[in-house]
């Protein structure tokens, strides 16, 4: 039976982020996303040139995550990233900035070089909102976005819960990952204009 996918960008999704109560969490796990409108962003990081200003989504997601920050709601994100780095981790790495800046609680679970991924978190994108409603990120082997997964079964998702709490338990604050295993990136961040 085909999965049925909510499309990239689909107000259905992106609605969920007004309506929670209490959290969202979100497990990210790829090492390098495509088609994500960051093309732009991405290139000037890489020619160390500076950012663009943000688009009116990227704009309207911050808009929303502070406002959220205000209403008292809890906005986290864990990644896990493998080193060394791929050139787009150092480059999302440093962009978390602006959502660290804006109320959201980013976290690192850091797999060193040779180490093996950790045995308790899966290979898995997905975001958890209020504990009960998981939604499952589809993405092709060069990490381009197919669409989201709606997952109804009730013992995915307490799974889901587990994984958010190893995921937290595991994982360093984003600012200090940075200063500890990549002060040349922390640099970046320090250097890049205030945000708004």
């Amino acid at each position: 039976m085909a999965v049925k996918l909510i499309p990239p960008g689909a107000a259905e999704f992106r609605a969920k982020f007004d309506a929670f109560s209490y959290s969202v969490f979100r497990l990210e796990t790829l090492q390098s996303y495509g088609n994500s409108g960051e093309d732009e962003a991405f290139a000037a990081f890489l020619a160390y040139e500076p950012a663009p200003a943000l688009d009116p989504a990227a704009e309207a997601w911050n808009a929303m995550l502070r406002h959220n920050t205000q209403a008292g709601r809890v906005q986290q994100r864990v990644h896990v990233v493998t080193e060394p780095l791929t050139d787009y981790l150092r480059f999302e790495l440093t962009a978390y900035a602006v959502s660290v800046d804006v109320g959201e609680d980013v976290r690192i679970v850091r797999v060193a070089a040779g180490e093996p991924w950790p045995s308790d978190l899966p290979r898995l994108d997905y975001f958890l909102f209020d504990s009960s409603e998981m939604y499952l990120h589809h993405y092709d082997d060069a990490g381009n976005w197919l669409g989201t997964e709606a997952i109804t079964d009730p013992a995915t998702i307490v799974q889901a819960c587990r994984w958010r709490d190893v995921a937290l338990y595991r994982a360093t604050p984003w600012w200090d990952y940075l200063q500890e295993h990549h002060p040349e990136l922390a640099q970046r961040v320090i250097a890049r204009p205030e945000a708004p």
